[in-house]
């Protein structure tokens, strides 16, 4: 079953690297788990055995949100092999798995928010630093709030993605789908001070083979990572936060604005509306918290 797995994991070439490595990472979960009770020849995996394994998984107490992925991926490969004729039924057609929790995404607060981005005073950061540390880490967060770039798309620019005269980042986001996204104007002038500060600095450690510039670094002169981001919102966040929280937030408040649902979902990337529809919870649950707390009559 391995192999296959293997062959099925090189076929995924419409997606991003981190997600078909999800997806191995989940099937071999499987398959070590279908060695381990006897079931080892695919050919022989049927909706039963699929159902043992469903019920292995809440038994372990895995998320209803882990096991919606995990069986996401299984009926990807069997479908992969029903049509690549290593099996001739698929074991996934037909069959469900537990509806994944709502959880509502996490939001920041505007004190939060303002804390954060050095719009007010803070005792994290002090409004004389201007050393490229600082610089840095003001255009990384600016990116994140105000143009609500995940976490691995601002660790994958370069220095040409940038176009600060037109006010726009080109962005390679999952499935390797380019977009052009507009940037806030704190956003241009963070990302004008970042390159002032990186002027004359030695560039050559973190250049890819193809010649392109990393435009955010680590301390180390090499790539910045996504776990260096996280140590960045420690340094900087007033309460535990985490990248993703700022892109949640640049949507709700898209909403909360006016912003129409199909241009949040140009903007943040998403292939599919329903991905981009729980905003629309998040900010209606939003307006009617102020509600309580603001009216009288609520």
């Amino acid at each position: 079953m391995l192999d296959h797995i293997e062959t099925f994991a090189g076929s995924l070439t419409g997606v991003s690297a981190a997600t078909a490595a999800v997806y191995r990472r989940d099937l071999v979960a499987f398959a070590e788990w279908a060695d381990e009770n006897g079931f080892v020849d695919l050919g022989r995996i049927d909706r039963r055995v699929v159902r043992r394994y469903l019920a292995h998984l809440d038994a372990s107490g895995y998320a209803r949100r882990t096991i919606a992925r995990k069986m996401s991926a299984l009926r990807r490969f069997f479908r992969w092999a029903r049509m690549s004729s290593v099996v001739v039924d698929d074991p996934t057609v037909g069959l469900s798995t537990p509806a994944a929790s709502s959880h509502l995404p996490d939001i920041l607060t505007d004190d939060q928010l303002g804390e954060l981005l050095g719009d007010d005073p803070s005792p994290r950061v002090s409004p004389t630093d201007e050393s490229p540390l600082r610089r840095r880490d003001d255009a990384v967060l600016e990116l994140l709030y105000g143009s609500g770039l995940r976490v691995s798309e601002v660790c994958d620019l370069n220095t040409d993605s940038a176009d600060l005269s037109a006010g726009t980042i080109r962005v390679w986001g999952k499935g390797e789908k380019e977009r052009i996204v507009p940037l806030s104007a704190p956003a241009v002038a963070a990302l004008t001070a970042h390159r002032e500060a990186q002027a004359g600095l030695d560039v050559d450690a973190g250049t890819g083979a193809d010649g392109t510039q990393p435009l955010f670094r680590n301390q180390r002169g090499n790539r910045l990572g996504p776990r260096d981001v996280r140590r960045l919102l420690d340094r900087r966040s007033p309460t535990p936060t985490h990248p993703h929280a700022l892109r949640h937030t640049f949507a709700t408040h898209l909403l909360d604005g006016g912003a129409d649902l199909r241009t949040v979902q140009e903007l943040l990337g998403h292939s599919d509306l329903s991905t981009t529809q729980i905003y629309t919870h998040v900010s209606k649950e939003r307006l009617q918290r102020v509600h309580r707390s603001s009216h009288p009559r609520a």
